[in-house]
């Protein structure tokens, strides 16, 4: 293969690599769909061999063609680029592992006051207008479950979020403040 062929297949690798990369990490950060996660690692785990093999092939024809070997080691410097974007991805999903990101909407035709989210963190919102929604970050701090309380027309009420939550068990999720449990967990 020529030294064109191997820059030309190492950017392409590198390309793909980020742009797929990119997609599943942001196919996770925006929706509730846990199964990424496995279907990502399995992926860095996939793209971190083959880009392996077309890093060390690059390597090897610099080491034999002196006339492209500074193209050739641009190329390696640019697979390898995908590198600190991965590792900030991965640590970005650590911290999405151990956080419950919840959406609470306000389903009722009253405005709520008070609300507090209890269970593994407490957070507070003050106030949800009818159909007004906010979106609280939990942090997960072992083995707990997530309840919410708040005031409507002055009265205390209280409804299950999550049944059971764990430790590397963050999700996103939506829930509709109605009087009514919903223990998807």
């Amino acid at each position: 293969m020529t030294s064109k062929k191997h820059i030309s297949v190492g950017k392409i690798t590198a390309l793909i690599s980020f742009l797929i990369g990119i997609l599943i990490f942001g196919m996770y950060f925006f929706t509730p769909k846990g199964e990424l996660l496995l279907f990502g690692y399995g992926f860095v785990v996939l793209a971190g061999i083959v880009n392996s093999i077309i890093l060390i092939a690059i390597l090897i024809k610099s080491r034999s063609d002196k006339s492209n070997r500074e193209g050739l080691l641009k190329t390696v410097g640019l697979m390898l680029l995908n590198l600190p974007i991965m590792f900030v991805c991965m640590w970005i999903t650590m911290i999405l592992i151990g956080t419950m990101r919840i959406t609470f909407t306000n389903g009722t035709n009253n405005k709520l006051t008070d609300i507090k989210i209890i269970g593994c963190e407490t957070k507070h919102i003050a106030e949800l207008e009818p159909n007004e929604s906010k979106t609280v970050w939990i942090g997960i701090t072992g083995d707990c479950s997530i309840m919410v309380e708040y005031h409507k027309n002055r009265n205390l009420k209280s409804e299950m979020v999550a049944g059971y939550v764990t430790n590397g068990g963050g999700q996103k999720l939506n829930h509709i403040i109605d009087g009514k449990d919903k223990d998807v967990l």
